[in-house]
C-alpha cells in the first residue's frame, strides 16, 4: 500500500483556513493544522480557557468527524442517554457534544484544553483511511507531541475517549510519546485479534458493518453527504468533493482485510499493544455487558500493562453513557487532576479497582478492591452431567461414556444448576472445559453463561449495545484450541491463534474456553445456566429494536455477530457437534464465587 495514496478532486482546492473565536466561555480554534512526518496535514479543533495561562491537554484522534454533533450522527443513542440521564446534558449548551469524546464545556472551565483530531482520511483530514495501522499510530504520536509543545499547554497531554478513542490509546502508549502523561481508556479493546476481530478465532462481522455505517459516511471528500457542522455551518468532511471511485481509492477495504487474516499474524500484532512498553499512568474502564468489544481488553490491560500507576473500573449499562454522567466524568477528572495537574487530594484514596457489582434489575453497588481477579475468589467447579443436563458441584461418576450431539449451526444444549440456596456473587472471569468432536474437520463453540429467575425467566441486562445481554459469553473455534502455556491460567485460557489444527471427524479433542469477565449477584432460588451452541446467542423474549448506527436488529449480541458465510462455510461448520463425557474426559464450568468481605 502506498504511503500517501490520496486522490484529489482538484489540485487547486483550498484547505479550510484555521478560524478563531471566543464562544461559550471558551477560546476555540477551528481546523488547526497539524503536519505529520510524511507531510500530510491533519485538522484539529481546540477548545481552551480564554486566558494567557498554560493548561493540560485532553486529546483524541479518530475517525468519527470532529464537526459531527452527537445528536446528529447518533440520534437514537443521544436521545436515550439524554432522557434517562439528565446530568449528562445539565450545565452545558451541548452544542459541542460529539460521539465518544469529552464535552469541552464540562472540562475547559476546570482548566483543561480539549483537542479533537480528525484521523487521516476522515472528517476534515485528507489521506488514506487505514484503521489502527502503524501509520495511524504514528499520526497519533505526532499529534500528542504537537499538543505538548503549544504555548497554551503545560507540557502534559492526557488521552480520554470511548471505544475507538480508547483502543488506539493502548497502541500509541506503546510508542511512549514524551509528552503523554496519563490516559483514560473507556471501554477500549486492546488485543486487535482476541478482543476485536476474531472471538476465539471466529470472525466478528462487526467491523465490516461498522465501516459502512460510521466511517464511510464521514470520509474526507464526502461534501454535503457528510453534512455541515451545526455550530459553524462548515462542511464536516472538508472542502473537496470526491467521486465515489475517488473515495473508494482513498480507503482500505476494511472487512476484506480482516477476513484475509484469520490468524493472529503480523497484521494483527501491528494493531495491538506492546504491554511491556506501556508505562504511563492509566485508568481503564470496562463494561460488564460489552462482551463483543468493550470488556476483555480493559481487564487484560490492567493486568498486563507495565505501568505502576494503573487503575481499573467496571460498570454496566450502555457503553457510551457513563463516560458522560457525573459519576464517570468525576472519576475521569479526579484521575487527570492527579496526573496532569499534580493535585493529589481527590485521588489519594482511590482504590486500584473500583467495581460496580451488578444485581438483577440493573442495580449496581460500588465496591473498592485491590487486584484483578479478586484475591479472595473461591474458584468453583460445576460439572456438566449429560444424563440430566445439569450443572453440579459434584462430579457424579458415569457408568459408561456418554455423548450429546447437536447441529453445529443450531441452538445446542443448555445445562442448569439447582436453585441457589443462598444469594451468591460471581465476579470475575470464567472458563469451560469440554471434550468435543465433529462430523467435519472443524466446529465453532459458542458458550453463554446465563441466569434464570425462580420462575425460569432468563435474567438479562442492558449491555453496552444490546438491551437483552446475557451474563457472560465465550467462543472458540476447535481448530484454534492450541494454548499459550505461559499466559494460560485456569480461569483464563489464552489461545495462541497462530495455526489451524483441524479435527479428525469423529475424534474427540479437549477444549478450554475463555468466558469473559462478568459480575452478577445471583439471588436465592435462581439458577445458573450454561448454553453450548453452534451460533450466536439470541434472547427469547423479543427484539431490542435497532439503533441508527448499526445495520442489524438487536437480538441479544448487539452488532457483534459471527455470521460471515465465508468464514463459516456450511461444509466445514454445518455438520454435527458432539460433547463427550466420562472416562478420562472432563467437562466443567469454573466460576468466580466471591465471599463477602470480612
Amino acid at each position: 500500500m502506498p504511503e500517501n495514496p490520496i486522490v484529489s478532486a482538484g489540485a487547486n482546492v483550498a484547505l479550510p483556513p484555521t478560524r478563531h473565536e471566543v464562544r461559550d466561555g471558551m477560546r476555540i480554534d477551528w481546523d488547526v493544522c497539524i503536519t505529520m512526518d510524511d507531510g500530510i496535514v491533519l485538522r484539529a479543533d481546540v477548545f481552551r480557557p480564554d486566558d494567557a495561562g498554560t493548561h493540560p491537554v485532553l486529546l483524541t484522534y479518530g475517525p468519527y468527524a470532529k464537526g459531527l454533533a452527537f445528536q446528529d450522527g447518533y440520534p437514537s443513542a443521544w436521545n436515550r442517554m439524554a432522557e434517562r440521564h439528565p446530568d449528562v446534558t445539565a450545565g452545558s449548551t451541548n452544542a459541542y457534544q460529539s460521539w465518544e469524546v469529552v464535552d469541552p464545556e464540562k472540562w475547559v472551565p476546570f482548566g483543561y484544553a480539549c483537542v479533537r483530531v480528525d484521523s487521516r482520511g476522515c472528517g476534515a483530514s485528507p489521506g488514506f483511511v487505514d484503521h489502527f495501522s502503524s501509520r495511524e499510530t504514528r499520526d497519533f504520536y505526532d499529534c500528542i507531541e504537537w499538543a505538548g509543545v503549544q504555548a497554551w499547554c503545560n507540557g502534559k497531554v492526557g488521552l480520554n475517549g470511548v471505544s475507538y478513542y480508547g483502543m488506539n490509546q493502548w497502541q500509541v502508549a506503546s510508542l511512549q510519546p514524551p509528552h503523554l502523561a496519563a490516559m483514560c481508556i473507556w471501554e477500549g479493546a486492546a488485543d486487535w485479534y482476541r478482543d476485536a476481530t476474531h472471538h476465539g478465532g471466529i470472525l466478528s462481522t462487526f467491523w465490516a458493518n461498522w465501516f459502512d455505517m460510521q466511517v464511510k459516511t464521514v470520509q474526507y471528500g464526502s461534501g454535503e453527504a457528510g453534512r455541515r457542522s451545526r455550530v459553524t455551518g462548515h462542511l464536516i468532511c472538508g472542502p473537496e468533493l470526491l467521486s465515489d471511485l475517488q473515495l473508494q481509492q482513498n480507503r482500505c477495504d476494511f472487512g476484506a482485510e480482516i477476513r484475509s487474516h484469520p490468524l493472529d499474524d503480523a497484521y494483527h500484532k501491528a494493531r495491538s499493544p506492546l504491554w511491556e512498553k506501556i508505562t504511563v499512568p492509566l485508568l481503564t474502564a470496562a463494561n460488564w455487558g460489552g462482551q463483543g468489544l468493550h470488556t476483555r481488553g480493559n481487564f487484560e490491560g490492567f493486568m498486563r500493562a507495565a505501568s505502576t500507576e494503573k487503575f481499573l473500573e467496571a460498570h454496566g449499562i450502555e457503553h457510551w453513557t457513563h463516560f458522560y454522567t457525573d459519576y464517570g466524568r468525576d472519576l475521569q477528572r479526579r484521575f487527570f487532576d492527579r496526573y496532569l495537574k499534580g493535585e493529589h487530594a481527590r485521588w489519594a484514596d482511590q482504590p486500584r479497582v473500583l467495581l460496580q457489582v451488578r444485581s438483577p434489575g440493573e442495580n449496581f453497588a460500588a465496591r473498592a478492591e485491590y487486584e484483578w481477579p479478586l484475591g479472595r475468589t473461591q474458584w468453583t467447579k460445576l460439572h456438566l452431567d449429560p444424563r440430566s443436563h445439569s450443572l453440579s458441584p459434584d462430579a457424579a461418576p458415569l457408568a459408561a461414556s456418554a455423548k450429546i450431539s447437536f447441529g453445529s449451526l443450531g441452538d445446542g444444549v443448555t445445562f442448569l444448576s439447582e436453585p441457589f440456596e443462598h444469594e451468591t456473587e460471581m465476579t470475575g472471569p470464567s472458563a469451560l472445559k469440554l471434550c468435543v468432536s465433529s462430523s467435519t474437520p472443524d466446529a465453532d463453540i459458542f458458550v453463554v453463561l446465563r441466569v434464570f429467575a425462580p420462575d425460569m425467566k432468563e435474567i438479562v441486562f442492558q449491555g453496552a449495545i444490546d438491551p437483552h445481554t446475557p451474563v457472560g459469553q465465550g467462543w472458540l473455534r476447535a481448530s484454534h484450541r492450541k494454548l499459550d502455556s505461559a499466559l494460560t491460567q485456569p480461569w483464563r485460557p489464552y489461545h495462541v491463534h497462530d495455526e489451524h489444527q483441524p479435527l479428525t471427524p469423529g475424534v474427540p479433542v479437549g477444549l478450554d474456553i475463555e468466558i469473559l469477565p462478568t459480575s452478577i449477584v445471583v439471588s436465592k432460588g435462581s439458577r445458573i445456566g450454561l448454553s453450548i451452541r453452534g451460533r450466536d446467542y439470541e434472547y427469547g423474549g423479543g427484539s431490542g429494536g435497532k439503533l441508527s448506527n448499526f445495520k442489524n436488529e438487536l437480538l441479544g449480541c448487539g452488532p457483534f455477530l459471527h455470521d460471515d458465510p465465508l468464514d463459516r462455510p456450511t461444509d466445514i461448520f454445518g455438520g454435527t457437534t458432539t460433547l463427550h463425557f466420562g472416562g478420562n474426559t472432563e467437562a466443567y464450568l469454573l466460576l468466580p464465587v466471591i465471599p463477602a468481605k470480612v
